[in-house]
């Protein structure tokens, strides 16, 4: 299934999000030795039905239904001209970023959709964290972050509204077997290679803690990373927005599949939370990550 996966996929909008997403996607290309592509969904807003036929006339009210087609048909015109606005925006930023032959492509429908359709193509997905519907940036999540999160089977990149260039990633770690699968895609992709690792486990002190954190962290450092390790008790919200802020870490990574208490930390409301409580970029993986074809 990866080497189908080819493409890093840049969701865009023309929010505020929409440059840290270009600047992520080309940092994620160059580290995946993998074409880039961005995507914008062309979603169709309709207006409430109304039932006009007890109250105007046939003639009335076959005019004003032309007319409402006619306006249709030119939003339709005026959405797709600025997608291809943003698409070539989009092009020209990564361009000058070094990134070869970008593209861009417009598809119709809501996002989640638009993604299902073309997701075997994805490597790595790149999603801005305030969409142009979530109003001021910081205030809310875009709408449809959260049902690509829960619905897709390839990395999902989530990105703040400025990029900076991840120095340190977390992970979060329980010793269950979907966190082991994560550390190991982790081990063994090269999309953060030669960032400095931070691994946590929230749990009170053991030799069973630890010899399970002493196993992800022996993995990490046999594929050459620096490994920092952690095993602190207390609340998993608050413990990993604490040590987020004290370690400076760039980039939270977390599994969205399997049953470990990590994943029912951060499914469902939970990842809504952490989307709203985090500010730094988090990286939903489906217990892999793609390697260089």
């Amino acid at each position: 299934m990866e080497n189908s996966m080819t493409h890093v996929m840049a969701c865009i909008d023309g929010s505020a999000s929409s440059t840290a997403v270009c600047d992520y996607a080309a940092w994620a290309s160059v580290r995946l030795a993998a074409p880039l592509t961005f995507l914008h969904a062309l979603t169709k807003e309709c207006a409430p039905p109304s039932d006009l036929s007890g109250t105007l006339s046939i003639g009335i009210r076959d005019r004003l239904l032309q007319e409402l087609a006619k306006l249709d048909e030119q939003r339709n015109t005026l959405a797709k001209e600025h997608g291809d606005y943003l698409l070539e925006a989009a092009k020209h930023r990564v361009d000058q970023l070094g990134i070869v032959h970008p593209q861009g492509r417009q598809r119709h429908g809501k996002l989640v959709n638009c993604i299902q359709e073309i997701e075997s193509e994805i490597k790595l997905l790149i999603i801005g964290r305030n969409g142009d519907t979530s109003g001021a940036p910081g205030e809310r999540v875009g709408l449809g972050v959260e049902n690509v999160i829960l619905t897709l089977n390839c990395p999902v990149l989530v990105t703040p509204s400025q990029f900076n260039i991840p120095r340190s990633f977390l992970i979060v770690f329980d010793g269950s077997e979907t966190d082991c699968k994560t550390v190991e895609a982790i081990a063994h992709s090269p999309f953060l290679k030669g960032i400095k690792c931070h691994l946590l486990m929230i749990d009170a002190e053991s030799d069973t803690a630890w010899s399970q954190v002493d196993w992800a962290r022996n993995l990490l450092q046999n594929n050459n990373f620096t490994v920092q390790a952690e095993v602190m008790p207390g609340e998993y919200e608050i413990v990993i927005e604490r040590y987020c802020e004290q370690e400076k870490i760039d980039i939270l990574v977390m599994s969205t599949c399997g049953n470990s208490k990590i994943q029912g930390f951060f499914v469902g409301n939970i990842i809504s939370r952490t989307l709203r409580s985090t500010a730094i970029p988090m990286l939903f993986l489906p217990s892999y990550l793609p390697t260089r074809r």
